[in-house]
């Protein structure tokens, strides 16, 4: 193997120290290597527990932990919506709190923010409603072309419900998380202990996810700043969650696996609610390693490039496994891409094609890239200015980033 030729390190090295100069000097880099973190995280999540199984002419949705359930500490790693939504809390609030001050009204603000939020969806919805339109003309297998569709828009579930309580952000800057927490907890205590219906879960895609939001808005209010609250967090949220696991007879598993009784993600479980306390309790707790991380240049710009680039990457990374499987098939029934994953031999050729993975997510990221950024932001006429906006985790963040 060749080593990297210096003179592209060099101007790597000198465009990293351009992007370290170009932040101004009191941004919070914490928050955004927190989002980074998270949007990788369900990125890696999803190449690993998803698998797409050819059945002849026909493709089916598989997960090594249906196969595999002793691997269900791996959905521990990457399951990390709670940290996305501590972020977004606390950004949101930041955000509004500012343009309150500066006399934006509410709804100049978060029109701003949904279409941030949304208008890197149109290429997606577009490119997806062109292929099951081909698919299905040319005669593919209706279940396989709803397999498709449905993994490549699931990242869209995400998006509604971070818009909801986006819009609910004045509401909700005040709001104690133990609220939303109670809410959950009396859920579950209907669903599993009193044989209530299991529609009534579904009040936990809303209450679930507002309690790591209300964290977030906790931080901004500076409740969070000693390291003592992310303490309790990160212990109180472990011993719940493994009291849950162990007593209560919840799944061990934090995503769903197809034909699960129960799932602790779809909607989400007081225990996917409790593990989402511990994820905030070490995320606040390694906020002041990161910043120091942050102060070095290369590890910066690879941070401000994740989030640049979040909404792009957060839509289209089942697209790019799906093309990768899809492209895979005309070499035949590949290891790892196209097997039953029902054992290590599987895991272990899953991990070779990440690469590819990544690969397939690059030529999203070209050709789709300029829809994150809008119409106002394409082209030179930016070039050289800082760019002062702050992006929601679902929106990237680009304040005081300059384009280079």
């Amino acid at each position: 193997m060749t080593d990297p030729d210096p003179r592209v390190l060099r101007t790597l090295r000198r465009t990293a120290e351009r992007v370290d100069a170009a932040t101004p000097v009191d941004r919070d880099r914490a928050v955004d290597a927190l989002r980074a973190f998270a949007i990788l995280g369900v990125v890696l999540g999803h190449w690993l527990v998803t698998a797409l199984v050819a059945d002849g002419a026909s493709l089916r949705a598989a997960s090594p932990l249906a196969e595999m359930p002793w691997l269900a500490p791996v959905s521990w790693v990457f399951q990390t919506l709670a940290v996305f939504f501590l972020v977004g809390g606390h950004v949101a609030t930041r955000g509004y709190e500012s343009a309150r001050a500066r006399g934006v009204s509410y709804r100049r603000w978060l029109s701003a923010r949904l279409t941030r939020l949304f208008r890197p969806v149109a290429a997606v919805l577009a490119l997806w409603t062109l292929i099951a339109g081909l698919l299905l003309v040319t005669g593919a297998e209706f279940m396989t072309v709803h397999t498709l569709v449905k993994l490549a828009l699931s990242p869209l579930w995400f998006l509604l419900v971070f818009a909801a309580l986006t819009a609910a952000t004045p509401l909700l800057t005040r709001l104690h998380p133990l609220w939303p927490l109670v809410v959950v907890l009396h859920v579950d205590l209907l669903r599993f202990g009193l044989g209530a219906p299991a529609w009534l879960g579904w009040i936990n895609l809303a209450a679930g996810w507002l309690v790591p939001y209300t964290l977030g808005a906790a931080w901004t209010r500076g409740e969070l700043d000693r390291r003592r609250a992310g303490w309790i967090l990160l212990t109180g949220g472990t011993a719940a969650t493994a009291a849950l696991l162990a007593w209560a007879g919840y799944p061990a598993s934090m995503v769903g696996v197809p034909g699960a009784e129960v799932s602790n993600l779809n909607p989400p479980t007081l225990a996917a609610v409790s593990f989402g306390l511990a994820q905030c309790g070490l995320a606040l707790l390694l906020r002041e390693r990161l910043r120091r991380t942050m102060r070095r240049p290369v590890a910066w710009a690879a941070t401000a490039l994740v989030n640049l680039s979040a909404m792009t990457i957060f839509l289209w990374h089942q697209t790019a496994l799906m093309a990768t499987t899809a492209t895979g098939l005309l070499a035949g029934r590949l290891p790892g891409l196209h097997t039953l994953p029902d054992g290590l031999d599987w895991v272990a050729a899953r991990l070779m094609w990440l690469p590819v993975f990544t690969l397939a997510l690059a030529g999203c990221w070209a050709a789709f890239r300029s829809c994150e950024r809008g119409p106002a932001r394409r082209g030179g006429r930016r070039r050289g200015r800082v760019v002062r906006t702050h992006r929601t985790p679902g929106s990237a963040a680009t304040e005081g980033v300059r384009h280079v």
